[in-house]
């Protein structure tokens, strides 16, 4: 991904979204577009106009904290879309966001017997363990009862982003598919900001980009979000409607991992669902054997 290129057009579509009522200044007549002019972020900023059109046309290379900072509260870009710019700088300046050599080697903690002990604790929800590049790597049993749709007949891992965009049963298994989908490729473009030298997402981008016109409209949308926690709406085939809570933890010891727990509201339908799905499990799918 061209740095230059990703810059540009993420200050772009953030000034573009901008309205001048927004940023409480007078939006004046005769105005031919929407959002703010380059003019009006700079005066905003507290910088030239000279200089923010040298940021907006990607030469975002030496420029200040202040400055990104100042430029960050006249978007008024949120708490993932700041840290996203400076991400961006940071891989223009050269330096890797996460401090390590560029080359690192990256484990699989897959094979790491105490992560799936971990996991097989979890009893009453749905556990899994993803990548950066949404590669379901593990599961609890419950998760991969819950996930049994994105798993499939087995083959590949599992990937959230190609389920969701290149698999039609997707549709049924999100309800609200749309935000689903916005949120997938948002999360993908904060990922892709923090670590733009990870090729395995450059090449799920350029796949999901060739496939899927949808991805590629959300995807120029420059659009960034982290998860964090929440609820979302599931249709499982087996037990019909859920809606769960999440959770989502960084595992520390391998940078880049997400462990990501769904469990529901004690008492509800969806955590009577869950029950049943567990003994669905246990009558229906082979017992998985822990990493050695």
């Amino acid at each position: 991904m061209d740095n230059r290129s990703e810059v540009r057009e993420f200050l772009m579509s953030r000034r573009a979204r901008l309205t001048p009522e927004l940023a409480g200044i007078p939006a004046g007549p005769n105005r031919r577009v929407s959002g703010l002019r380059r003019s009006e972020v700079a005066t905003l900023a507290g910088v030239s106009v000279e200089y923010y059109a040298k940021l907006e046309r990607g030469a975002i290379a030496g420029a200040s904290a202040s400055v990104l900072d100042a430029v960050s509260q006249a978007l008024q870009l949120d708490d993932t879309e700041r840290a996203h710019l400076l991400d961006l700088a940071r891989a223009a300046d050269g330096i890797p966001a996460s401090g390590r050599g560029r080359r690192r080697t990256v484990r699989n903690p897959a094979t790491r017997p105490s992560l799936h002990w971990a996991l097989e604790a979890i009893t009453d929800g749905v556990a899994i363990v993803r990548n950066a590049q949404s590669d379901v790597i593990a599961f609890n049993p419950l998760g991969r009862a819950f996930y049994s749709p994105v798993i499939g007949d087995g083959g590949r891992t599992p990937n959230l982003a190609r389920f969701q965009f290149l698999d039609p049963v997707s549709h049924d298994f999100y309800p609200d598919w749309e935000l689903f989908a916005e949120m997938c490729v948002a999360f993908m473009r904060a990922e892709a900001g923090r670590d733009p030298h990870n090729r395995a997402i450059q090449d799920l981008v350029g796949e999901l980009s060739t496939r899927s016109d949808t991805f590629r409209q959300l995807w120029g949308a420059h659009n960034v979000r982290t998860h964090g926690a929440g609820t979302k709406r599931f249709h499982h085939p087996i037990v019909g409607d859920l809606t769960l809570a999440y959770e989502e933890l960084a595992i520390t010891a391998e940078p880049g991992h997400i462990l990501l727990i769904y469990t529901a509201e004690p008492g509800s339908p969806s955590a009577e669902s869950l029950r049943l799905l567990a003994s669905w499990q246990a009558d229906h799918l082979p017992v998985v054997e822990s990493a050695p």
